[in-house]
């Protein structure tokens, strides 16, 4: 029989996202999380949770396809660091300026949504790929953070959810398939045009830049950043440090769009 916990299960992940935004530490956050969750499961014991909760981590590993995912956003992670550290990220940012492609801040925020349909392997990498090179020229252009992460995560997972050739979609094929499902590629193309939230969020976020119109709160946030040249809100304490999402360039090398 499946155990059930009731209203209990929602203490982990509550008590992870609060560690998480109080001490700035995610990885030790989502630990304790998961730990808090074995140890309801283990009968309050802490230490039977514990040593429930590594073997859950441990066991995660002996999936091929999570192991896969986890080597491969290690190694996204270690490109977008080595592009950031190489001047690789400024070298592209220079040439885009130059060469006219980015005349402003509509068509910085319409390079970025375009940038969406190229990197739609997974939604996660989606966005750490086209945050990492449009950070800093929204930054320069004095375009809000608040629109930044509105743009890369509004257009990431709805344009994933839409391409059958990713994670996403490998996914989505498994499910029809595991329902026997005849033909689940021509299930899923039919569909397509039927995921009425993912076409809508794409439009939505292209109308908005096309548009310059902001409600509410990103009204306020594009005010703030245009006016006062404040990228975050008083206040504000972002979740990750500024060095590790953003490496400034090794000095005395050329910031070449090829590194």
């Amino acid at each position: 029989m499946t155990q059930t916990t009731g209203w209990l299960s929602v203490i982990p992940p509550l008590l992870a996202i609060f560690l998480a935004i109080r001490t700035k530490q995610v990885y030790i956050s989502l630990f304790l999380g998961i730990w808090a969750g074995w140890t309801i499961l283990a009968n309050w014991n802490p230490i039977s949770g514990l040593n429930l909760a590594l073997e859950a981590c441990i066991t995660v590993f002996k999936d091929p396809d999570n192991t896969k995912v986890i080597i491969f956003s290690a190694m996204i992670g270690a490109l977008i660091a080595y592009t950031q550290r190489s001047g690789g990220v400024d070298g592209f940012i220079a040439d885009i300026t130059r060469k006219g492609i980015v005349r402003g801040r509509k068509s910085a925020q319409f390079l970025t949504w375009i940038l969406a349909f190229v990197v739609f392997v997974e939604s996660s990498i989606n966005i750490l790929v086209r945050a990492s090179f449009a950070r800093p020229l929204f930054d320069k252009l004095r375009i809000s953070r608040e629109k930044l992460a509105y743009i890369c995560d509004s257009t990431s997972a709805p344009i994933c959810v839409l391409i059958p050739f990713n994670a996403w979609g490998a996914y989505v094929l498994g499910l029809l398939d595991s329902q026997n499902i005849p033909q689940p590629m021509r299930v899923f193309a039919e569909g397509v045009p039927l995921n009425f939230y993912a076409i809508s969020a794409i439009l939505f976020v292209l109308f908005i830049i096309l548009t310059d119109k902001d409600f509410g709160p990103m009204k306020e946030a594009e005010r703030r950043v245009r006016e006062e040249g404040k990228l975050l809100r008083d206040g504000a304490e972002p979740l990750v440090s500024e060095d590790v999402v953003m490496l400034a360039s090794k000095p005395n090398i050329p910031k070449r769009s090829m590194n």
